[in-house]
């Protein structure tokens, strides 16, 4: 194994940061604006806001599920010996047969 090869293998995995509530915040936003101006300026305005909320509650589960599959993916990587050990051969000792 070159040197090169091994500074690859043994760098940090940097996970994916999402943006979920803002973009549900926007999302959300903008659909209300929308249902709500057939309602008139009030209706846009209470549109938006109500948007605005349920987008930003739904982009945190977005987020809350996103990091929860960042930490599974991890822990399986490291079980399996791709960030740690050897591919292939498991970071756990196996258990004893009867």
């Amino acid at each position: 194994m070159t040197n090169d090869s091994k500074a690859k293998r043994t760098r940090p995995i940097h996970k994916a940061h999402t943006h979920g509530a803002e973009a549900g915040v926007v999302a959300g936003e903008a659909l209300g604006a929308l249902l709500g101006s057939a309602a008139g300026p009030a209706g846009l305005v209470a549109g938006m806001v109500i948007g605005a909320a349920a987008g930003a509650l739904a982009g945190k589960v977005i987020d809350q599920e996103d990091e929860r599959q960042s930490q599974h993916d991890e822990q399986l990587d490291e079980d399996i010996g791709v960030t740690k050990g050897a591919i292939g051969r498991s970071s756990t000792s196996p258990k004893p047969t009867p």
